[in-house]
């Protein structure tokens, strides 16, 4: 028997934080494995950040993969979700026998693809919640989405970590491979109820909003709101592995702090942006990742960086449930998956494309305690741009 999504509320939040869980065990893999992996292996940093960047530009190319499933859109969402997860688990199985010193570019490659897979599941639970959610529930739901893929990343981060320091990190992927597969089967069982049947002129629609002064602030704002994290998510592996000197499980635990921390930051951020609004939750909670982020500079322990770290994440995942919402509010659901795809390509292109791509650039040229004080500095713009956003109850 199918379960029907709408008439239960506890399933839509369940369905679409698992769906973000396994987006989060790629993102643990990308951020933490392979940073540490190639780092281990000798390769410089800005290689190894460069690789971490070329391996989530799929994510910067969202506007791509969104229209493709909004021009198929008769089929539905969930039918490219499974596909597409189908296809990263199958990807992670054959990555499992590449050695990245040997073949370096393969192995970045075939992690690519595998995020172009997602990619396609990661729009396509979108547009999903997008069709089916209230205002008054977006802020919910992007806490449970995050708080799934912040659990995802910390159960990645930390087992995969201890796998790879105990077994071997080949045996990695395969675990990633099986967990993706087992995640993807709960949608089988989802009755998917298809509002949007007809076939829209995608192109014009995404002109007209576009062309909307507000929703240019979102995406322009979002760009810069999320280099921060972008930065950061490079440079602790990186500061713990080259400057702490610790062990690869050490880093994983640590590491894990940061998204379980988030987990609380989405679902208490996601509770007061339906209560207070999108804007004064970003106000409250950027400013005070400014002051944190600076704080890492004094984080010369492992226990003073795992405080900085999880106060940082709680702080991330607060801002992050807010600003999905306010782009879910610009979003015209009838090409969901489209608008909302390329909204998140400009943040995906702050984080990854600048943020993570730069990293090792920026701690190469000037050292750790400026690349943070840079990482604080680039908040700056986000909250210019803010002040002129406006915000209304669609």
């Amino acid at each position: 028997m199918m379960l029907d999504i709408n008439k239960h509320s506890y399933i839509k939040y369940f369905v679409f934080a698992s769906l973000y869980f396994s987006e989060g065990l790629l993102w643990s893999i990308s951020t933490v494995v392979v940073i540490i992996y190639l780092s281990d292996k000798g390769i410089p940093d800005p290689i190894v950040t460069l690789a971490v960047g070329i391996i989530g530009l799929p994510w910067m190319l969202k506007f791509i993969w969104g229209p493709i499933t909004d021009f198929f859109i008769t089929f539905g969402r969930k039918r490219f979700i499974i596909l597409g997860g189908t296809l990263a688990a199958t990807l992670f199985f054959i990555v499992t026998f590449i050695d990245p010193i040997v073949a370096l570019i393969p192995f970045t490659i075939i992690l690519f693809i595998a995020h172009v897979a997602v990619g396609f599941l990661d729009v396509s639970a979108d547009a999903w919640a997008i069709e089916i959610s209230t205002y008054e529930e977006r802020g919910k739901i992007n806490g449970g989405m995050f708080a799934g893929l912040f659990i995802g990343y910390a159960v990645g981060s930390s087992l995969f970590s201890y796998i790879a320091q105990n077994i071997g990190f080949s045996y990695v992927f395969t675990v990633a491979g099986i967990l993706v597969f087992l995640i993807i089967i709960f949608p089988l069982l989802i009755k998917e109820t298809k509002k949007h049947r007809k076939r829209e002129k995608i192109a014009s629609i995404l002109l007209h909003e576009f062309k909307k002064r507000n929703t240019q602030l979102i995406a322009i704002h979002s760009l810069f709101l999320f280099i921060n994290i972008g930065f950061l998510m490079c440079i602790i592996p990186l500061y713990m592995l080259n400057v702490l000197h610790l062990e690869f499980f050490q880093i994983g635990l640590i590491s894990a702090i940061f998204p379980i921390s988030m987990i609380i930051g989405s679902i208490v951020g996601g509770i007061l942006t339906d209560l207070w609004g999108r804007k004064t939750v970003l106000y409250i909670f950027v400013t005070a990742s400014i002051i944190f982020t600076i704080a890492f500079i004094f984080a010369d322990t492992w226990l003073m960086l795992a405080f900085v770290y999880g106060i940082i994440g709680f702080l991330h995942g607060a801002y992050n449930a807010a600003s999905l919402a306010l782009m879910m509010d610009v979003t015209n659901p009838k090409i969901g998956a489209t608008q909302f795809s390329f909204l998140t390509a400009f943040a995906n292109v702050g984080e990854i494309g600048i943020g993570n791509t730069c990293s090792g650039s920026l701690i190469a040229l000037f050292g750790f305690s400026r690349a943070f004080l840079f990482s604080a500095w680039v908040f700056g713009p986000a909250l210019l741009l803010l002040y002129f956003v406006k915000t209304n109850k669609k």
